[in-house]
């Protein structure tokens, strides 16, 4: 009786939400975090470059995989390789708020060496597990792709509330000499205390793996039939389907198999577009617009982009749940959806480009609106497109994570030159009046 709980599939959705938060945890806490530790390191506001750059080398951890993947079919041990990145970023996160503020002198100038770092190595386990926690998740059936998506949205949403509860970049507008200039608040806690809460998520995702991999499961030909929930009612290109489907995991053997099956029919139009269509709205909801999001918010108020913040990394985990019931699996209707999220996405573009003096400045709801359905409406097209793939196969799912990073990375490389080298954009001056 005490087992039955414990394999029940609310048991495994919560499982899985909680691995998958995991996966960009890291780096979002950081990027979160910046406007605390930038006070304290020597490189200052130069360091969100240098986090970009690091990042980017992540992608090492993708290209070790996917190479391997490539010369040796079916022998990667994604278990182990899952363990071994959790366990690394488990330790790493035990030193960071150790360390994080340590120097060290190079060249005779003060370096932030073990934070950027530390940096590095949990870059190097994010950008890993795109390409490792997708694959892994074809042992399950299509609706734990979908709670897996809400997991990672979680990722983005936990770091900013626990940032916007720490004051991060709370300020207000004072007068001195007739001169109003704004002085920054202290946080409600120290940025160390931050970073043992990032431990703290990160030894939750690591023992949420391990519980799942050490659950009894039974193979699916040994599973009761259950037609009624497995066969999804389509209309009109959408699909939908209850939350329960009646699925259990496959078996290692099952997936070893089927990894080294041949994948001729993988590459059709059709999945080929849907990767494309992936790349795109990750190059755009990971690369992009997070790097202007300051300059289309700020000239509107503080306010105006926390709430964008916050109500944007709401907006993803709630779209993730809205797939677990409808999945648009028509085409036409996928692109439909990227064009509108597309639409979002450009006049968002064209406020930070007119950034300190945008339109509609006594109307700051606008901007927030617009974050919110941006942010939704991809978050959504993930998720269905993940489901898709995963009844593609396993390689499928491998595909879907390189296409995730490589349209993240594509669209944070676009971006870094325009906004740190060339300076395209330009930032809002607090407690000014930048229109005048």
């Amino acid at each position: 009786m005490s087992g039955s709980w414990w394999s029940s599939e609310p048991v495994t959705h919560g499982l899985v939400a909680l691995f998958a938060m995991g996966s960009w945890i890291s780096v979002n806490s950081l990027w979160v975090e910046l406007p605390v530790v930038v006070r304290v390191l020597p490189e200052a506001w130069n360091l969100p470059a240098y986090l970009s750059v690091l990042i980017a080398f992540g992608n090492l951890g993708p290209i070790a995989v996917t190479i391997t993947h490539h010369c040796a079919p079916g022998r990667l041990n994604e278990r182990l390789v899952i363990h071994c990145i959790q366990l690394l970023a488990v330790v790493v996160s035990v030193f960071l708020p150790i360390f994080w503020s340590h120097t060290v002198t190079i060249a005779g100038e003060k370096r932030s060496l073990p934070f950027l770092l530390f940096t590095f190595v949990l870059s190097l386990v994010s950008c890993t597990s795109n390409v490792t926690f997708l694959p892994f998740m074809f042992r399950y059936p299509p609706q734990y792709i979908r709670t897996f998506f809400i997991g990672q949205g979680l990722s983005a949403l936990f770091p900013c509330i626990v940032a916007l509860g720490q004051g991060v970049s709370k300020l207000e507008c004072k007068t001195v000499n007739d001169t109003v200039m704004p002085q920054y608040l202290d946080e409600s806690f120290p940025a160390q205390n931050f970073f043992w809460f990032l431990f703290v998520m990160l030894s939750v995702s690591a023992l949420s793996f391990l519980a799942l991999t050490q659950r009894r499961t039974t193979p699916k030909q040994d599973a009761p039939p259950q037609e009624s929930d497995n066969v999804a009612v389509t209309n009109n290109g959408v699909e939908t389907r209850p939350l329960h489907n009646g699925g259990t995991p496959v078996s290692e053997e099952e997936v070893q198999v089927e990894e080294q099956q041949p994948a001729q029919t993988f590459w059709t139009q059709h999945n080929i577009y849907l990767l494309a269509l992936l790349a795109v709205s990750n190059a755009l909801t990971n690369g992009a617009l997070p790097s202007v999001q300051s300059f289309t918010c700020l000239p509107y108020g503080t306010m105006t982009f926390h709430l964008s913040v916050v109500l944007g990394n709401i907006a993803n985990p709630l779209a993730c749940f809205l797939a677990m019931f409808v999945v648009m699996r028509s085409s036409a209707g996928l692109g439909l959806l990227s064009l509108a999220g597309g639409v979002f996405a450009a006049y968002l573009m064209a406020l930070a480009a007119l950034s300190p003096c945008p339109p509609f400045m006594e109307h700051p709801f606008i901007v927030v609106i617009c974050w919110i359905v941006f942010t939704g409406l991809f978050s959504y097209l993930k998720v269905v497109i993940g489901t898709l793939l995963h009844e593609a196969g396993h390689a499928a799912l491998l595909w879907c994570g390189i296409s995730i990073q490589a349209g993240s990375l594509i669209g944070a490389l676009v971006m870094f030159p325009l906004v740190n080298v060339y300076h395209v954009f330009t930032r809002s001056q607090d407690c000014v009046d930048n229109c005048s």
